[in-house]
């Protein structure tokens, strides 16, 4: 397949890569494989996909490019319309080679701002202005994170150290951080230099592709050569598979951003969540005096912190703390908040 020619005259729009990889089994039974957690509106009536093109639809945007596998393009294309290109992954091999095929979809110096398809933003406008400030790192060379403003010491996410200032648009990253225990979580935010990385990044498409052969030869071969040999038909891409089941799956930010020279970040406070298990989700939906929240049918009495979700029968609660209890079609689940970690280890979840 012929890779696009595009040219810094014609492309200054900033084309989105929307990655709706992952099953969600934390979020499990609301979540299950046949409808993840990308695909579910969990925070208004909008699908946190949908909420994620939203953000990304206006005159500094081009058409957004949707990478996901087989078992999802109906739900892509029902809640996307007809304005996306798609690319089909044969099988899931990480964000890595994902990105790989959008930067060949996007050709040229096209700047890609690679984008979750399940992360929730309450302030559209903030993450817009860290966007355009990305674009200029972006255009200068750089491959950028977006640098999360920690609101506490999480343990579940990674982080991101900063390093000298660039301008006005962010700084260089001087290390990127595995998830820490909490002692060093505290540490690091009493330092004051450290945010979260959300697994937002922004580049040129042929800087990154450069970057990937440099530092992963093999990936940035295979990707090439299932991209070239790829077939299309209704405004989708589907890969060789076989040369792209030959890919040892990685993800973006081992196989190129903590290899890399050139990586800056953007900080950014916009309201960010990843959604990633029922605590978080509580937290990002608007709650009562007592910290509740209800989806659905539901009753509380002498409760805090307690979030109801039920897609039928009315759930009543009482006196209880900290909980969650989801009843979506023949399962319930009831676990502590600070325990939802561990929901995606159930059988229930595993098996779904």
């Amino acid at each position: 397949m012929e890779q696009s020619k595009n040219t810094s005259a014609d492309n200054d729009a900033i084309v989105p890569v929307i990655l709706c990889g992952g099953s969600g089994t934390r979020l499990w039974p609301r979540s299950r494989k046949d409808r993840p957690k990308p695909f579910l509106p969990l925070i208004g009536e909008r699908s946190l996909f949908e909420g994620t093109l939203d953000r990304v639809t206006g005159e500094a945007f081009a058409s957004p490019i949707v990478v996901g596998g087989k078992a999802h393009q109906s739900l892509i294309q029902a809640q996307s319309g007809n304005g996306v290109r798609r690319i089909v992954e044969p099988s899931a091999r990480n964000t890595a080679p994902a990105i790989a095929l959008a930067a060949h979809m996007a050709g040229g110096d096209t700047v890609l701002l690679v984008c979750p398809s399940d992360h929730h933003i309450a302030d559209v406008a903030a993450f817009r202005d860290a966007v355009a400030k990305g674009a200029k790192l972006a255009r200068a060379g750089r491959l950028v994170a977006f640098g999360i403003d920690p609101t506490g010491p999480e343990t579940g996410y990674g982080y991101i150290r900063r390093g000298d200032e660039l301008g006005n648009e962010g700084f260089a990253i001087a290390q990127f951080v595995e998830k820490p225990d909490r002692e060093r979580a505290i540490a690091m935010l009493a330092g004051g230099d450290h945010a979260w990385n959300g697994g937002i990044f922004m580049f040129r498409a042929d800087t990154f592709l450069d970057e990937l052969a440099r530092h992963r030869p093999e990936m940035a071969r295979a990707a090439a050569d299932a991209f070239e040999r790829g077939t299309s038909d209704d405004n989708a891409l589907h890969p060789d598979p076989e040369a792209f089941d030959a890919i040892q799956g990685e993800s973006v930010d081992y196989a190129v951003m903590e290899q890399t020279r050139v990586a800056a970040m953007v900080p950014v406070r916009m309201g960010w969540s990843d959604i990633g298990n029922w605590q978080a989700l509580h937290e990002a939906r608007d709650r009562d005096e007592e910290g509740n929240t209800v989806g659905g049918r539901g009753d509380l009495a002498g409760c805090r912190n307690v979030i109801i979700e039920s897609d039928g029968p009315r759930v009543s609660v009482i006196g209880l703390e900290n909980i969650a209890v989801v009843v979506d079609g023949d399962e319930v689940l009831v676990t502590r908040l600070d325990a939802s970690q561990d929901v995606g280890k159930l059988p229930g979840a595993k098996s779904q």
